[in-house]
């Protein structure tokens, strides 16, 4: 870490070009916006490293239910305790940026709106157009591919995200 970042705090900026160098193919500066938010737990418009080894902790050590709330907590942009479609759009929008053309996606998840149109129809329990921090957890864990991609370990993964 050091290496690549040597101050104790950075800004969005410089957080935005050390992400950027996992996705050379895309545009990863959106999506690393709202991980950077998602990391500046103080808001303070900077990570410092306590923020920084604190959410990287929970992000690729956590139980599968941290990840989730952790993930939740990414996408819900204006945090009032619901994914609205629009934040969803937005974060998908994001990845799909970020990814580039490197992955193929299915025909029903072309484009990003197609993408959430498949979340919330396999999310939103109550139909009532925003996810909840139940349904958004409950969801994902009925999804095998969300589980895999935030367990990052499909072989000695367990779906309760107890390793």
């Amino acid at each position: 870490f050091s290496r690549i970042a040597p101050r104790v705090n950075f800004s969005v900026e410089e957080f935005k070009k050390i992400y950027g160098n996992f996705f050379p193919y895309g545009d990863a500066s959106k999506f690393a916006e709202h991980v950077f938010r998602t990391f500046d737990a103080n808001g303070d418009n900077s990570i410092d490293f306590r923020e920084f080894i604190c959410a990287l902790s929970v992000t690729s050590r956590g139980k599968l239910e941290d990840k989730l709330r952790w993930a939740f907590s990414m996408y819900d942009l204006d945090g009032n305790g619901y994914i609205s479609r629009n934040e969803m759009l937005e974060i998908v929008c994001a990845i799909y940026k970020m990814v580039g053309t490197v992955m193929k996606m299915p025909e029903d998840e072309s484009t990003p709106e197609k993408r959430v149109d498949k979340i919330f129809k396999q999310m939103d329990r109550n139909l009532d157009g925003k996810l909840s921090l139940a349904e958004f957890v409950e969801g994902a864990k009925s999804d095998p591919s969300i589980v895999r991609l935030l367990q990052c370990d499909s072989v000695g993964g367990s779906a309760d995200g107890s390793n």
